[in-house]
């Protein structure tokens, strides 16, 4: 599904952030992704995601080798790529219903088109009777609930999760990490960044580890 061979990325003229970075990412797999602050996490997710580039090795998704492809096959990729954000990124003027509707919206599919597929999502993340609200006025495992339904609503192959738990209590916490193993079970592979113990060690799944700019696999 991802293939990094010997990838580098730097900022600027300054030492690399993450070098020599090479792994995989199956089909169907669970991994988590951690590391200390400052690490790399988020920087190897954008790469993932696909709006970031290396400044060197090889990035192959879904089977392309991503320095061949121009901006709209770049596009047409990350459609294939749910990215839970760890600042949520809800837009205040929209409801939730609206904020998970918005990447079919982008899409140019209507109301009628979605209206029934948004709503069983927002029921599955619990969050059926709050799809009429906006989020000044939501929680912050409302927030992050509905972000989740946004990066699922366009059943995305891959799931990124940038620290999805960082903002919630442990109860809650344990719920989303539910949420992400039933999506899991039902085919979508899925990378957590998280610096919470607690949280890994809850599943057995595979840890991808950095460490100043290296990366260290535990299966």
């Amino acid at each position: 599904m991802i293939r990094f061979e010997n990838v580098g990325l730097r900022y600027g003229v300054g030492r690399e952030v993450l070098r020599d970075v090479s792994f995989e990412i199956a089909p169907n797999s669970f991994q988590f992704l951690s590391g200390p602050s400052g690490a790399g996490k988020t920087s190897l997710l954008q790469l993932m995601f696909l709006s970031l580039k290396p400044n060197r090795g090889l990035i192959r998704v879904f089977g392309k080798d991503t320095a061949r492809l121009d901006s709209e096959e770049l596009a047409e990729l990350r459609r294939n790529i749910g990215f839970v954000f760890q600042e949520f990124r809800l837009l205040n003027h929209l409801t939730t219903f609206e904020n998970v509707a918005l990447p079919l919206r982008v899409q140019g599919l209507s109301e009628q088109d979605y209206r029934t597929d948004v709503k069983e999502l927002l029921n599955w993340v619990g969050l059926g009777h709050r799809m009429h609200v906006y989020p000044p006025v939501m929680s912050g495992g409302e927030k992050q609930r509905a972000a989740i339904a946004r990066a699922l609503i366009s059943r995305p192959k891959l799931l990124l999760a940038d620290e999805p738990t960082g903002n919630v209590d442990p109860i809650l916490a344990r719920r989303l990490l539910r949420l992400f193993i039933e999506l899991h079970r039902s085919g979508t592979s899925i990378v957590i960044a998280t610096h919470d113990t607690g949280l890994m060690d809850q599943i057995q799944a595979r840890r991808i580890v950095l460490n100043d700019g290296a990366l260290f696999i535990y299966d």
